[in-house]
């Protein structure tokens, strides 16, 4: 019996690969949205702090980029979220595996909408990644006086 659970566990495990991948890749995208957010978080830290000291079209410039900052807050928290949500549908999925397989209960259908559940959202957050990284070009744009595109260089 001994050999036969550490066949099952071993089977187990290396069924259970794939969505510890997922995992993998999970917290490398969420370690580069925490480095986003960090920055975003600093740049409005600035930005408030000028807020009060500015007037005229300096003013609304800071205004216009402090909400663009908030929407690019905004969009990288909902992004974290989802893939905090994805790591755990994918943890259950994993720990559905093991209780299949160890208690010989038949959870097949449930580990697989899980584990679908947790790739969709993984690709809604990482849309969300899309849209942050967008926004964050567009207000970024620079101006054409100063690309001096007339100039042959």
């Amino acid at each position: 019996m001994e050999l036969n659970l550490q066949g099952v566990i071993a089977q187990t495990i290396q069924l259970a690969l794939a969505p510890v991948f997922v995992l993998v890749a999970i917290g490398n995208i969420m370690n580069i949205l925490s480095n986003r957010l960090a920055r975003v978080v600093d740049r409005s830290r600035t930005l408030q702090e000028n807020h009060p000291r500015t007037s005229g079209a300096e003013h609304d410039a800071i205004v216009r980029e402090i909400r663009i900052v908030d929407r690019r807050i905004n969009l990288i928290n909902s992004a974290m979220l989802l893939l905090v949500s994805s790591g755990l549908l994918i943890g259950i999925t994993v720990a559905m595996l093991f209780v299949e397989e160890i208690f010989s209960v038949n959870l097949q259908s449930f580990a697989g909408a899980f584990f679908f559940l947790a790739i969709a959202t993984l690709m809604v957050a990482l849309l969300y990644f899309l849209r942050e990284t967008r926004v964050a070009t567009a207000a970024l744009k620079i101006p054409d006086t100063y690309l001096e595109l007339e100039r042959k260089l």
